[in-house]
């Protein structure tokens, strides 16, 4: 059996890598992120591509293609920090296609997967969600409440309030929005978001990965007493545990993002391991990175802070580590017939 990526997937995976090496240099991020801006020319190049619709069924404008697929590509963008709204727009996709109405689908989903309009995703308690990623140029908000129920709103059907954040190279805003404001979804809102899960768990393998490879790099040539730091055991098990945790959400992620499409059954338990591991993974490897670095990791000119930074907000995105942890011990006493209190 084969457990690595089709012919056509690593296609993408050498597209989607070759592409953004070009056109998401670390410069261009820095240039975009100091201005609090999103890079216009490729978010356009993006939506020319098909990017955002990869996922959305052809009867609705996408592509047509599996959850892998779009694995793949959050994981490329995260790897370069890029500054789109790519991550909130598939978000916002992948709730309305699987909980969303008819009519809500014809009326947004084509749209974004065009990407002519951009959509984000907020976890909400009594219609307030603190800090939805990508909302302050969302014309399209789904807010998930902490009751399972989850919302369709136009930007003009709710307050947006834009936030700064950790992370500037997307935007960030505050909704308010009570109800009966918007457009409830009807559908199985949890499959939607155990999908979202896993695309916001595979930017965060992009990350990480990102993270070690430039670690790597940089232990490997700065010295100190004329022998490579990373030499230094210490050094080298800091890199070793950023490998560990780096394989371990990506194995969890591709094995969440499978399910989605083979085996949906087990998609709960899957999206929940891989949102954990990959939380984990991204604040301590994005750490260990800056701490590695030394002296210049800790300063604004490294471009590894803006790693970091990414994996603060995507940890916490749709629930961290801790609370994914108690979603699949509940999952697994239901299994077992164990009562959850």
């Amino acid at each position: 059996m084969d457990f690595g990526l089709t012919d056509d997937q690593r296609d993408i995976q050498r597209t989607a890598r070759d592409l953004l090496s070009e056109r998401a240099k670390p410069e261009r991020v820095r240039e975009h992120a100091e201005a609090g801006r999103t890079d216009e020319l490729l978010w356009s190049e993006l939506c020319e591509l098909g990017w955002p619709g990869i996922a959305v069924s052809e009867e609705h404008g996408g592509q047509g293609l599996g959850r892998v697929e779009l694995s793949i590509l959050c994981e490329e963008l995260g790897r370069v920090v890029a500054p789109v709204p790519f991550l909130p727009s598939v978000l916002a996709a992948t709730l309305i296609e699987h909980a969303g109405s008819e009519s809500q689908r014809e009326r947004w989903l084509g749209d974004l997967a065009r990407g002519a309009t951009i959509g984000a995703v907020g976890l909400a308690r009594d219609g307030i969600a603190e800090l939805v990623i990508g909302g302050a140029d969302a014309q399209v908000i789904v807010l998930v409440e902490d009751d399972g129920t989850g919302r369709v709103l136009a930007a003009e059907e709710a307050d947006v309030t834009p936030r700064a954040s950790i992370d500037p190279t997307r935007t960030a805003a505050r909704v308010s929005a009570p109800s009966p404001a918007g457009e409830t979804l009807d559908g199985d809102v949890s499959a939607g978001v155990d999908r979202a899960l896993v695309a916001v768990a595979s930017e965060l393998v992009g990350v990480c990965d990102r993270a070690l490879e430039m670690t790597v790099a940089y232990v490997k040539e700065r010295k100190q007493f004329g022998v490579p730091v990373g030499a230094y055991q210490a050094v080298s098990h800091r890199c070793a545990q950023m490998l560990l945790d780096t394989e371990k959400a990506r194995c969890t992620a591709a094995f969440a993002a499978w399910t989605a499409d083979a085996d949906p059954e087990r998609l709960a338990e899957a999206a929940a391991m891989a949102k954990a591991a990959a939380s984990d993974a991204g604040r301590e490897v994005t750490a260990s990175a800056i701490q590695a670095h030394g002296g210049i990791g800790f300063t604004w000119e490294a471009d590894v802070h803006w790693l970091y930074k990414r994996a603060q907000l995507d940890a916490t995105l749709l629930g961290g580590a801790k609370f994914h942890r108690a979603q699949l011990a509940a999952i697994l006493a239901r299994r077992a017939g164990t009562p959850v209190g």
